[in-house]
């Protein structure tokens, strides 16, 4: 085979894995694609469960601070109500 026919076949070949790597291959365009949804996926997460976090803390600071907070999960969670108070249960059909 003549050097004029096999170095355009060799460029070529090298052009087409080059390009494999670009679009398809780990690192390439496609990979970085899912790479930066997946990013954005877990970013949504993380501020879902800071919010939440921070809710719980602020539930927390209200229960050591006072009595307040353990009365109202007292209230709500229990069923509970003071002493004197007339608890009325309200049936809706």
């Amino acid at each position: 085979m003549k050097a004029q026919t096999w170095i355009p076949a060799l460029l070529v070949a090298m052009l087409v894995a080059l390009q494999y790597r670009l679009w398809v291959a780990d690192g390439g365009i496609a990979h970085t694609l899912r790479l930066r949804a997946q990013l954005e996926h877990e970013r949504s997460d993380v501020e879902r469960l800071r919010a939440r976090n921070a809710a719980l803390d602020a539930g927390v600071r209200n229960l050591k601070s006072g009595l307040d907070e353990i009365e109202i999960r007292a209230r709500e969670s229990l069923g509970m109500v003071r002493q004197g108070e007339t608890f009325y249960l309200v049936v809706h059909r």
